[in-house]
């Protein structure tokens, strides 16, 4: 036997009874770690599966094996292709991680002789059970738990690193149910707490028994449950940041907020401990439980918002899982078939997929021809052709014919898993807006507490009698004022506002981060299909020869595609229909599956086809050939037609161009955009076509899901800030790794899932303006983020008392609290502003 030697993925423990053995019990191996076991050792674990004593070499590693047993029984040997049964496979090594099985001691030579050469067919390893997600910081990708919870760090809620559904959408919505249910709690409080406080300074005349020291006691009883339990995961935060001496918004909020509640909850209970000069006409002390309830209702809008950013992750994971099938027809030994669940489907089963029915997982077909879309993975809106030999992609869709697969990658292996990961990788990596706010906060945090500080010992010190109360005022005046609303709402606010304002122009904004990214962005990576392109086949050209006009041409045409629903047929019935055009009626038709269609009407015989099918029948294609050529060369899709074993013409069927696509890409170049590169998974000659009609040089074609992102990450490793507008799911990986991610509108769910910003009606002259609110939008939080910080700057020292040796005058709590109040205002009015911009 040929095995590197290596270690078992987890421990060897727990006992079970022991397996049967079986007639051919000489070797057994461990199908998910690959160790050998010991059929006589009554200790390992064992489970039947479809008749077959399957032996492991440790309870865990049973316990994978049970959670999606088709993704562990077999493997495919890179060399000679032949499929490998794990359990009974002698023949196994490791290479870069993976364990590679072969059929021979042969073929493993061979590998091991050339291992590159073999690179593309190894398979990645099955998907880890529910059980084993971890969860990581956005922001600090060090910091990685089990369970899902705050990063010590930042405070950030982390993400998981599963993508599956189960830690995509369960444990955020459950987080995302918890906020809320804290925002609607704390509502009515804070409305009330607003009225009490803020009414008689709006000439507002509340009943007596609402005001003075009652009323204090009434806003203390209202103010409780908002700041105990509304703020209760705030504090937390707060609180792990002081344990972890990671200062960050949470530090402030947490410190405003509890000093404001704290000190007025003290003014209530207990106010002979003030003096005399820091109450009020009728003897209470000013207190501000309305301030620290708004913040914490504020924050908590916030962070609504973000757990329903965040949930989008889950949500697109849903929308591409959604393309497979949940049913795949399995056919047995003996020729039946039964149907299984896609998690069950093993390497080397033979499936068979129907027409109009999606491919289930990777594989080769072995039998039967059809016609697949596959624009999933190549954004190419055309079918392609496939029989014997050619693989197909789980998730892509059968259009026409039955076949006959052969799995190959299942699980994590497929490509459509693949996508998902990157996904959600790709969105993990991706830090925060706020990680400027934690920065900012970083160093603020402790200069507030030290100002705070030197402010208390210097009253306590020096201040006038009773020195504790002026020393307790001033250092609270410091931490109210100090308190991040006006830093907290500088970004949301103007979000919140361009959000209205894009509506308005067909722009839908879903994520800060890259609309503020898009106003940065000096590179443009564009899809084609969908994007530039219609995304829907035309007929662009009707070539008749001989006696033929164009008119009776294409009637001869939808004749022969009536019934089709195949993108081709559609055009050329889509273009008789716009043409006034009835097809005729025809007594039969034959598909003939990768060269076209032979219908019969009457005595007369019609092809419709590609050049293979007319040369099949020795059909000259002399007469059109030149202009055949001419069209290929353009991008477009040449059809010939014969009618009676003569050529009666030919059609010529393409994506067209948006006919906003040249002059947005060029106001893009104006607008500082100078790189622009199309990349598509179309053929070069056809992406080079398009490329010309929009002014583009740079073209990437042929390209792969991995492929775009790769060149996402490539361009963004040369320091460019890269813009990914496309409409396909074969653009989620690139968008997720993108700066900016702009999606069409018409295009699939999963990409809209992907990107931040979604143009309605897929117009690409939307995507013009959306640069425009980006540009304004991100100079309207530069100057909200400049307002909070002047406030924070000028407010502190005055609440410490700097004023006092030459004025006479100290800052109270109550005019702190006005003047973060003003900050606020501040934002909010310099956000409206965008509301009323051109674009």
């Amino acid at each position: 036997m040929s095995e590197t030697a290596h270690s078992c993925c987890c421990s060897c423990s727990g006992g079970t009874e022991a397996a049967p053995l079986t007639d051919d019990a000489t070797f057994f191996r461990d199908p998910v770690c690959g160790m050998t076991v010991d059929p006589n050792n009554p200790d390992k674990p064992w489970t039947e599966y479809n008749g077959e004593i399957i032996r492991f070499c440790n309870p865990k590693c049973k316990e994978k094996f049970l959670a999606s047993p088709g993704a562990w029984l077999r493997a495919v040997d890179p060399v000679s292709g032949a499929v490998v049964h794990k359990p009974k496979a002698r023949h196994m090594l490791k290479h870069e991680g993976l364990r590679v099985y072969f059929e021979s001691e042969e073929t493993l030579k061979a590998f091991e002789a050339n291992p590159q050469a073999y690179a593309d067919k190894l398979e990645a390893p099955p998907q880890a059970p529910a059980g084993a997600a971890k969860w990581v910081c956005a922001c600090h990708p060090e910091v990685v738990a089990d369970q899902p919870g705050d990063c010590p760090i930042c405070g950030m809620a982390l993400e998981p690193m599963m993508s599956g559904q189960e830690a995509a959408a369960a444990d955020e919505d459950a987080e995302l149910r918890d906020f809320t249910r804290r925002f609607w709690v704390s509502l009515p409080f804070t409305l009330v707490l607003l009225v009490l406080a803020m009414g008689p300074l709006l000439g507002l005349s509340l009943p007596t028994w609402l005001t003075g020291q009652t009323g204090h006691i009434i806003q203390l009883i209202l103010a409780t449950p908002v700041v105990l339990y509304g703020g209760l995961p705030f504090f937390r935060r707060a609180w792990d940041s002081v344990r972890s001496r990671n200062y960050n918004m949470w530090t402030l909020i947490g410190l405003g907020t509890g000093v404001a509640y704290v000190h007025s909850a003290v003014a209530t209970l207990m106010p002979d401990l003030f003096p005399a000069s820091l109450r009020n006409a009728d003897g209470t002390v000013p207190v501000y439980f309305e301030t620290a309830a708004v913040i914490i209702l504020l924050v908590l809008v916030g962070q609504i918002l973000e757990q329903k950013a965040r949930k989008r992750t889950g949500d697109a994971i849903r929308a591409l899982a959604q393309l497979l099938p949940p049913i795949a027809h399995r056919l047995r030994e003996d020729g039946t078939e039964e149907d299984i669940a896609v998690d069950h489907v093993a390497v080397g089963d033979r499936l068979r997929v129907r027409a109009h029915e999606s491919v289930p997982v990777d594989g080769i077909i072995i039998e039967g021809r059809s016609t697949v879309d596959e624009s999933m993975i190549t954004g190419e809106p055309l079918p392609v052709e496939k029989g014997p030999g050619d693989e197909v992609i789980g998730g892509t869709r059968n259009l026409s014919g039955s076949f006959v697969m052969e799995a190959r990658r299942v699980g994590a292996g497929t490509m459509l898993a693949q996508i998902v990961e990157m996904v959600a990788q790709a969105r993990r990596s991706r830090a925060p807006i706020q990680s400027v706010a934690d920065t900012f906060a970083g160093w603020f945090v402790p200069a507030v507490v030290a100002v705070a500080i030197i402010a208390f010992f210097a009253w306590f010190a020096f201040g006038p009698a009773p020195k504790l109360a002026y020393a307790l005022t001033a250092a609270v005046s410091v931490l109210i004022i100090a308190c991040p609303c006006a830093f907290g709402l500088a970004t949301p606010m103007s979000i919140t506002v361009a959000a209205g304002r894009g509506a308005r122009a067909g722009i839908l904004i879903r994520d800060a981060a890259h609309l503020e990214r898009l106003a940065e962005a000096d590179t443009l990576i564009i899809d084609k299909t969908g994007t530039i392109t219609e995304g829907r086949p035309v007929v662009t050209d009707i070539v008749p020869v001989a006696d033929k006009d164009a008119k009776a041409l294409l009637q001869l045409a939808a004749t022969v595609e009536a019934g089709a629903t195949h993108p081709l047929a559609e055009a050329i019935l889509r273009k008789a229909g716009d043409e006034g055009i009835r097809p005729q009626s025809a007594e039969s038709f034959e598909s003939i599956t990768g060269k076209g269609v032979i219908a019969h009407q009457g005595e007369k015989t019609l092809l419709l086809g590609n050049a293979a099918l007319m040369q099949e029948r020795d059909i000259s294609l002399d007469a059109v050939q030149e202009k055949a050529e001419t069209l290929r060369k353009e991008g477009k899709t040449v059809v010939f037609l014969a009618e009676d074993d003569r050529l009666a013409g030919l059609l010529a069927i393409a994506d067209p161009v948006k006919e906003s696509a040249a002059d947005a890409l060029a106001a893009l170049r104006k607008q500082g955009i100078a790189h622009i590169v199309m990349a598509t998974g179309d053929e070069e000659a056809t992406a080079r076509a398009v490329a010309r009609q929009v002014g583009i040089e740079e073209v990437a074609a042929a390209q792969k899901p991995a492929d775009k992102a790769a060149l996402v990450r490539r361009l963004k490793a040369e320091g460019r800030v890269v813009a990914f507008a496309g409409d396909g799911v074969n653009d989620a990986p690139a968008m997720a790794e993108a700066d900016s991610a702009i999606a069409m509108a018409t295009g699939a769910q999963v990409a809209m899932e992907s990107a931040g910003i979604t143009l309605l009606k897929g117009d690409l002259a939307k995507l013009v303006r959306a640069r425009r609110l980006a540009e304004a939008t991100l100079r309207n939080i530069k100057q909200n983020l400049f307002f909070a910080v002047v406030y924070n700057m000028l407010g502190i020292p005055v609440a410490a008392g700097i004023l006092y040796p030459f004025f006479g005058m100290l800052l109270s709590p109550v005019i702190a609290a006005a003047a973060m109040s003003l900050s606020s205002v501040s934002v909010v009015s310099n956000a409206l502003r965008l509301s009323r911009i051109r674009l």
